[in-house]
């Protein structure tokens, strides 16, 4: 019953994406410059909201427009309705709904769904990762000089050492290529499907990595945060890799070199 909920609730979600894509539709800026939330946003977490509470009306929620809507429950369902709105707004396929479900604080299932590249990421515990119900797994690149990473930039800067621009920096002029997609939830995915070996990122909310986060790892990567610890959705520093190149890009987002 939770998955299929899960998968209804995400479905239901991306129908709303798809019906206001390229279409009108009022927008509104959040904190920052260009952090955008559209009547999309507030459509699709409508819908999502509807599918959950009529299977699970005491669930625990969290969800990036709404916020937090605590029940005494040990399940708590982590929603970012739009992952990716600057894409969205703009008419660039690239975006998402992303859903993960946490129980008594551990991530057990998550679903990420781009409608416009008809790809639905699917994690359960314990299960491994799909991508349209086809087994997924992480690449086997070892060196970091020869992989392909992603990473994301803040919509508030963060004027820090090592920030996101000087780590970046690093990176590219040795050589390495690093794509920026607009969309955190679907960079881990595509980790998690060995189209990039790494991702890295410095600013991310709970509902911009629930999900991915736990699709990575049933598909055999290693996801930490900045110290190499284990991974929490709670705290902002993300590392997600194959595993092989891990310990290097670790070195590296810490301010050594490549």
């Amino acid at each position: 019953m939770l998955k299929q909920t899960l998968l209804k609730a995400v479905e239901a979600g991306a129908a709303e994406l798809t019906r206001f894509f390229n279409g009108s539709f009022t927008i509104s800026n959040k904190e920052g410059v260009n952090n955008l939330v559209t009547e999309a946003d507030h459509a699709a977490e409508k819908a999502i909201f509807d599918v959950i509470r009529k299977e699970f009306p005491g669930h625990y929620i969290l969800s990036e427009e709404t916020g937090e809507i605590v029940q005494d429950s040990s399940y708590k369902w982590i929603i970012d309705p739009i992952d990716g709105t600057v894409n969205f707004a703009n008419g660039i396929p690239i975006c998402c709904v992303s859903i993960g479900i946490e129980h008594e604080g551990e991530m057990v299932m998550g679903a990420v769904y781009n409608p416009f590249l008809n790809e639905l990421f699917f994690a359960q515990k314990g299960f491994g990762s799909t991508l349209n119900d086809q087994l997924i797994r992480v690449s086997d690149t070892h060196e970091l000089i020869h992989s392909c990473l992603v990473t994301g930039f803040p919509y508030t800067y963060l004027d820090s050492p090592n920030g996101p621009l000087q780590v970046f920096e690093k990176l590219i002029r040795k050589g390495v290529p690093v794509r920026r997609l607009g969309s955190a939830a679907i960079d881990l995915c595509w980790v998690a499907a060995g189209r990039f070996d790494g991702f890295y990122e410095h600013k991310l909310q709970a509902w911009d990595s629930a999900a991915g986060f736990l699709i990575v790892k049933e598909a055999g990567g290693t996801i930490t945060d900045f110290k190499g610890d284990p991974y929490s959705p709670y705290q902002p520093h993300l590392i997600a890799t194959n595993g092989k190149i891990h310990a290097d890009l670790l070195r590296v987002v810490n301010g050594g070199e490549l």
